[in-house]
């Protein structure tokens, strides 16, 4: 599992060896309101971009419904084709294109908060849609789906648990 102190990659694009060694990670630190049946589900998360000329970190809570998006997000980009994620504007969004070079650049726009827009180009590795979902089957084996929605506003917990 790609985790130090119990944060786990989500996401992690970076250079390949050799290049200027930028980055942009989506980290998932933990369980937004653990143990509570309404927001359990909710992952603690930040977008965090290393570059040479900008570092930054986006604040994020993602539900589990962004999830299954990275997923189709993912199959759209295995196609070479243009992809956006978290782009409800209810937190920062991030944008992937592929270029035909081998490149990838990725913007994160923080439209909720700052304003702020960054776009980092990157020479991601040839297999860099099959590390992104491995790093996805891992974040939801450390954090499954724990609850269900039985009817319109009523949750119950998926499994017995020990809170």
């Amino acid at each position: 599992m790609d985790s130090t102190d119990g944060v786990i990659n989500l996401i992690h694009l970076a250079d390949r060896p050799g290049t200027s060694g930028q980055s942009v990670s989506v980290r998932i630190l933990g369980r937004y309101q653990p143990g509570i049946l309404t927001g359990h589900d909710f992952l603690d998360c930040e977008i965090v971009i290393n570059a040479e000329s900008v570092n930054g970190n986006f604040a994020v809570t993602l539900l589990p419904e962004d999830l299954e998006d990275w997923e189709g997000s993912l199959a759209t980009l295995e196609s070479g084709r243009f992809a956006g994620w978290l782009v409800s504007g209810r937190t920062p969004s991030m944008k992937f294109e592929p270029d035909e070079g081998g490149g990838l650049w990725v913007s994160v726009h923080d439209g909720p908060s700052s304003g702020v827009t960054v776009k980092v180009p990157l020479f991601v590795s040839p297999t860099w849609v099959i590390e992104q979902r491995d790093l996805l089957d891992q974040a939801r084996g450390a954090y499954p789906r724990e609850v269900v929605e039985t009817s319109p506003g009523a949750y119950e917990w998926r499994r017995a648990r020990n809170v």
